[in-house]
């Protein structure tokens, strides 16, 4: 099969719309620094999303709400050095939208003015309607994010999976509506059964990315150090681990650490 990703210098949202229209699955993952972001440029990844996860694989917090704007806008601007041809979508963070649209529109623009991103993404539907309204105003691309929204942590009190119930689901489907024809160029859906992803990616006519969402959906996306093994202790149902670096590098300091108390680092010939 031929990608559309082989003939594009760039991806854009419309390069995204083109993939879900030629049925090309899209593949997204996380990055929050410039080494991790280069090896990501290297492989042709679609998006990079610098996600507010940071907030947990950075910085160790228990959930994503503490992490801050200015935080969010140091990671972002070192991913997007590093890359040229991925899209690149930075998360808006807790407490930069929610109840005022003029700071989410403010918060938006210091995002892209500053960070030199492709889009900002933002949890929530019929509620935040307005800020997206007034971000994409701007001119903003704005990804929308239903299902689990971990910023709502405390309002579920669990991350387990969401809308297993029918009134939940409506709520869902009549959200991602929502964001369709408020202009949002995708949407991630998180964490909710097969089923009613799937449903919301035939139903929408923009790409629908899930992440615990089943196959259904028009692209996939992780976080960059939970497929390779890196994060310890998470091994959500969803998660498909592709490498074991973090067993990787706990050997390779444990033979550092050899190598220095013996002695036979370094050696003749790596020294002046």
């Amino acid at each position: 099969m031929a990608y559309l990703q082989t003939d594009v210098t760039k991806v854009t949202t419309r390069v995204l719309q083109n993939m879900k229209l030629h049925g090309e699955k899209i593949a997204m993952l996380t990055a929050y620094d410039f080494s991790m972001a280069q090896l990501l440029e290297r492989t042709k990844i679609d998006v990079v999303l610098v996600g507010d996860s940071a907030a947990n694989v950075m910085e160790g917090y228990k959930t994503t709400l503490p992490i801050t704007l200015d935080e969010m806008i140091v990671y972002a601007s070192s991913v997007v050095r590093a890359i040229s041809r991925a899209l690149v979508v930075v998360d808006m963070p807790f407490g930069t939208y929610q109840g005022n649209s003029k700071q989410a529109l403010a918060s938006a623009i210091r995002i892209m003015k500053e960070t030199g991103a492709d889009a900002v993404k933002l949890e929530g539907g019929e509620e935040v309607l307005e800020s997206i309204q007034r971000i994409l105003s701007a001119g903003i691309p704005v990804m929308g994010h239903l299902g689990l929204t971990p910023q709502s942590i405390n309002k579920f009190g669990t991350y387990a999976v969401r809308a297993t119930e029918e009134e939940e689901a409506n709520r869902v489907m009549h959200d991602a509506h929502v964001l369709e024809e408020a202009g949002c160029f995708s949407l991630v859906v998180e964490k909710v059964p097969a089923s009613l992803a799937s449903r919301i990616s035939q139903d929408l006519k923009i790409p629908v990315i899930g992440i615990g969402a089943g196959s259904g959906v028009d692209g996939q996306v992780l976080v960059l150090q939970d497929m390779l093994g890196i994060t310890q202790q998470f091994k959500p149902r969803y998660l498909r681990l592709y490498g074991h670096i973090g067993e990787d590098i706990s050997h390779a300091i444990q033979q550092y650490i050899s190598d220095v108390k013996t002695m036979s680092f370094p050696n003749d010939k790596e020294q002046y």
